[in-house]
């Protein structure tokens, strides 16, 4: 049994032989899972800087503090923007959906931003330690390719 979203439409996919009731039964579970499933990888602006704050005690040492972290709807083509000037992040909706391991790294590299503004290699060195980035870029990449659309940070 499964349950996903297929654009506009739900696709829940249960035995035939199941019974009318069973049916009702599963089909309402599954909407059920998939709706949990979806409010979790749809984290709130507070979890967001929860999560900022946890990432950066895991890689960072703690050492970089966002002042908020919103989720944006005016991203353009970026996953997400730094202002070192108040020190505010900003995700784009399009991550809403996708991994928990996407949205931790798209969080990091910008928190990674308020310890060196530009991508050189101090920057990227930071980066190393969290053990799903090369991952994530490419994921992020073939959304970008999928979408033509290309990913800029």
């Amino acid at each position: 049994m499964s349950a996903y979203r297929d654009g506009d439409r739900t696709i829940v996919a249960i035995p035939a032989r199941f019974s009318r009731a069973q049916e009702r039964e599963w089909v309402a579970k599954m909407l059920e899972r998939l709706e949990d499933k979806e409010r979790r990888r749809r984290p709130s602006d507070d979890e967001l800087m929860a999560r900022c704050r946890d990432l950066s005690e895991r890689y960072l040492d703690g050492r970089a503090v966002p002042s908020s972290v919103r989720w944006s709807t005016n991203q353009g083509r970026r996953w997400g923007s730094c202002t070192l000037g108040d020190a505010s992040i900003r995700v784009s909706t399009r991550l809403q959906g996708m991994p928990a391991w996407v949205l931790d790294y798209v969080l990091l590299h910008e928190l990674a931003h308020l310890l060196h503004a530009g991508h050189g290699p101090e920057f990227w060195r930071l980066l190393e330690a969290y053990p799903r980035t090369e991952r994530a870029k490419g994921f992020l990449e073939g959304v970008s390719f999928t979408t033509d659309d290309t990913a800029a940070d």
